[in-house]
C-alpha cells in the first residue's frame, strides 16, 4: 500500500515573499530628502566646521581651533549686540504676551462689524516687514508725522530724530517690531478664548463675578498652554530681529541697536569674516537651543498645570 505526502497548507513562506518591502514611495521621496541634506544638514555641518577656522572666501579656509570662540568673548561688539538683545526681549516679549491676549478679548464678541476690527489688527502681520520698516523710518523721522502730533498736543517743543537717538532708537525698532507681531498673537489667543467652554462663563456670571474676575478666573487659567507659545514663539523671534534693525538703524547710532543677526550678517558679508561669523552664528544656534529647552518646559508646565 503506497502512501502519498500531502503538502502542508501552513507551510511558512520564505522571507522575500511573505514581506515586499515597496520602493515607489521611497523614490518619491528621495528628492525631498536630497534637497532636505543639501541646504540643512550639509550646510549645517559645514558650519560646524567652518566655525573652526580662519576663512575669508577668496582664500582657502585655514584651522585655528578655538580662536574664533575666544575673540568671541574678547569682543565688546558681540557683547553689546547680546545685551541689546536681551534688552529687545524685555520690551517686546511682554507687550506680545500681554496686549495680544487684551485685543483678543475685545474682539471676542458677536458685536456687528467686529470682523472688521479682526482684519485690520491682523493686517500689519501680513505686510512685509521691509516695506514696514521704510514707512516707519519715515514716521519717526524728525519732519515726521510722530514730532508733528507731539508737538501739536504740546508734549514737546523741538523735534526729535528718534532713530539717531542711542537713548530713544532702540525702543523705536522695539515698539515697530512688537506693533506688527500683535496681530498674529491676537489670533491664536482669540482661539483660545473661542475654545473655552461657554459654561464656564456663564457659570461665573451667575456667581456674582464681573468682566475683570472672569478674565482673572476663567480665561486665564484656560490659556495657560497658549500663554506658553506665545512667549516661546515671540522669544525665539526676538532673538532673531534682523530686518526692521537692518532697514531703519543699520545697527546704529554707536551700536545701540545692533542684534547678534545683524552683527553676523556685517562680519559675513561687509568684512567677509565667515569663520568669525559662523562662529557666532553656532553661538546664536545654541543660545536658541537654550531657549527652546526653557520655553519648551515653561509649555509643559503650563499645560500640566492647565
Amino acid at each position: 500500500m503506497s502512501t502519498e505526502t500531502v503538502p502542508s497548507k501552513n507551510k511558512p513562506l520564505p522571507l522575500a515573499k511573505k514581506r515586499k518591502i515597496p520602493l515607489v514611495p521611497y523614490l518619491f521621496l528621495l528628492p525631498a530628502i536630497v534637497l532636505f541634506f543639501t541646504f540643512d544638514y550639509l550646510p549645517t555641518l559645514s558650519a560646524f566646521y567652518y566655525s573652526f577656522t580662519e576663512y575669508h572666501v577668496l582664500a582657502p579656509a585655514e584651522w585655528v581651533g578655538l580662536e574664533n570662540y575666544r575673540n568671541m568673548v574678547d569682543d565688546p561688539k558681540f557683547w553689546t549686540s547680546i545685551q541689546n538683545s536681551f534688552t529687545y526681549f524685555l520690551i517686546i516679549v511682554p507687550s506680545l504676551v500681554s496686549i495680544p491676549l487684551f485685543l483678543a478679548i475685545l474682539v471676542n464678541q458677536k458685536l456687528r462689524g467686529i470682523h472688521l476690527f479682526r482684519m485690520i489688527y491682523y493686517l500689519p502681520v501680513i505686510t512685509s516687514m521691509v516695506a514696514v520698516a521704510i514707512v516707519w523710518k519715515y514716521l519717526y523721522h524728525p519732519a515726521g508725522l510722530l514730532n508733528a502730533v507731539l508737538q501739536l498736543f504740546g508734549l514737546q517743543q523741538e523735534s526729535v530724530n528718534w532713530l539717531l537717538n542711542t537713548d530713544t532708537a532702540l525702543p523705536a525698532v522695539a515698539i515697530l517690531e512688537s506693533w506688527k507681531a500683535m496681530g498674529f498673537y491676537m489670533v491664536i489667543y482669540l482661539a483660545g478664548l473661542q475654545s473655552i467652554p461657554k459654561e464656564l462663563v456663564e457659570a461665573a456670571k451667575i456667581d456674582g463675578a464681573n468682566r475683570f474676575r472672569v478674565v482673572w478666573h476663567v480665561y486665564l487659567p484656560q490659556l495657560r498652554p497658549i500663554i506658553a507659545v506665545t512667549l516661546v514663539l515671540s522669544t525665539l523671534n526676538t532673538v532673531q530681529m534682523f530686518t526692521s534693525i537692518y532697514i531703519m538703524t543699520g545697527g546704529g547710532p554707536l551700536d545701540s541697536t545692533l542684534s547678534l543677526p545683524l552683527y553676523i550678517y556685517q562680519k559675513a558679508f561687509v568684512e567677509l569674516d565667515m569663520g568669525y561669523a559662523t562662529a557666532m552664528g553656532i553661538t546664536l544656534w545654541a543660545i536658541l537651543m537654550v531657549l527652546t529647552f526653557i520655553n519648551f518646559k515653561i509649555s509643559r508646565g503650563g499645560q500640566a498645570v492647565g
